[in-house]
């Protein structure tokens, strides 16, 4: 998926380097189907080997797959784009339904395990704080990461924001034109909030070959996180949206990335963001309606579909990276989850008040499961 200042596109793009028939089927009517897998995958390597070839998933998984995507469009189409990651590489991480990066900062360059929102425009890291400091966090897989915190009297490359910045939001607030520059950014969840004061500092950044492209951007100190903050262990949040502090702009205006990003979303939760990426001539895209908010990356949704039930639609949603489930307004909830039960077979069960879902189901081994399809605007690139 990319996402633009003008449009949110989704870009399907599948590439083999080897496209090998492994297991040869043949169907009672005589026509043959064959299995097709990458050259990086468990099962080529069962056959060939894996000598020399990255695990997948793995960080060297994706700049292979990313590398020869890139040669293949410099071949077809000759787009000299250039693409930057964060100079630890492009992998995400989903952990307790948030999408992760690491993201270095300043000088010595120290890391920080950042959640990607696409829901806020302010970056801000956890700075000069005391019992409100997350300092570790446990993965789904029960491993313990030791967290920093970010010192900007210790890094050389860092500066204060003062109150006459055209990014001061709330110089209002301020003593004086050069006092530090407050900000305070709440969360959807209640009583969530982070605050504290910008400063200025270096963010570390790389082409796929490796050449440094780093970058100045404002973000936030905080001094202080409540609410959500105190059960869910966040070294951070990146404000991915559109505005003149989020860090797209902010690469864009130092001239280190075009004005454009993508993230992608893996089944296992791996994934990845580049920043400058224009996606490909032959993808699809769906503009961005600004219904909402221009800040937020706002659809069209048209319709949708329950199994074999299409249901005409006219609303907008916000397309948010750091919101963990999908939520719709009336009337349409009620149309697609009045559909979705006439199609089950199975009890429903009771609604608990530990459950956040209304429709649940003890599902009997006969059930295949529905698809779900929301269909938007699709406009050709």
């Amino acid at each position: 998926m990319i996402w633009s200042n003008w449009k949110l596109r989704w870009m399907f793009q599948f590439g083999f380097l080897c496209a090998m028939s492994l297991g040869l089927a043949s169907s009672v009517s005589g026509s043959l189907s064959f299995e097709i897998h990458h050259r990086f995958s468990e099962q080529v390597k069962t056959v060939l080997g894996g000598h020399g070839l990255p695990e997948m998933g793995s960080l060297d998984y994706y700049k292979a797959l990313v590398h020869r995507d890139r040669g293949r469009q410099l071949t077809s189409n000759n787009n000299n784009q250039t693409t930057i990651s964060f100079a630890q590489g492009n992998s995400t991480e989903e952990i307790s339904f948030l999408h992760y990066a690491n993201v270095t900062i300043g000088t010595p360059a120290q890391w920080f395990l950042v959640a990607l929102d696409t829901g806020s425009d302010l970056f801000w890291l956890p700075c000069n704080c005391n019992s409100t400091c997350v300092r570790s966090m446990e993965t789904d897989q029960g491993e313990r990461i030791k967290l920093n915190i970010y010192n900007p009297s210790k890094s050389k490359s860092s500066s204060k924001v003062t109150c006459n910045s055209t990014l001061c939001a709330l110089r209002n607030r301020c003593i004086s034109p050069v006092s530090d520059c407050p900000y305070r950014i709440r969360y959807l969840s209640p009583g969530s909030k982070s605050t504290g004061v910008l400063v200025e500092d270096v963010i570390h950044m790389s082409t796929e070959e490796g050449e440094a492209r780093d970058a100045r951007i404002t973000f936030g100190c905080s001094e202080s996180q409540l609410g959500l903050f105190k059960e869910v262990a966040v070294n951070g949040i990146m404000g991915l949206a559109i505005a003149d502090i989020a860090v797209p702009n902010m690469l864009v205006k130092a001239g280190v990335a075009s004005d454009s990003f993508s993230m992608c979303f893996g089944p296992n939760g791996k994934g990845t963001i580049s920043f400058g990426d224009k996606g490909s001539s032959d993808q699809l895209e769906t503009p961005l309606s600004g219904t909402i908010s221009p800040m937020f990356y706002d659809v069209s949704i048209t319709k949708f579909k329950v199994g074999k039930v299409t249901v005409d639609t006219e609303f907008t949603a916000t397309f948010d990276s750091g919101t963990a489930v999908t939520w719709l307004i009336e009337p349409y909830y009620t149309a697609l989850t009045t559909n979705f039960h006439l199609s089950v077979p199975d009890r429903r069960l009771s609604k608990s008040v530990d459950s956040p879902f209304e429709f649940c189901y003890i599902i009997t081994s006969t059930f295949v499961g529905l698809s779900l399809d929301i269909h938007m605007i699709n406009v050709c690139s």
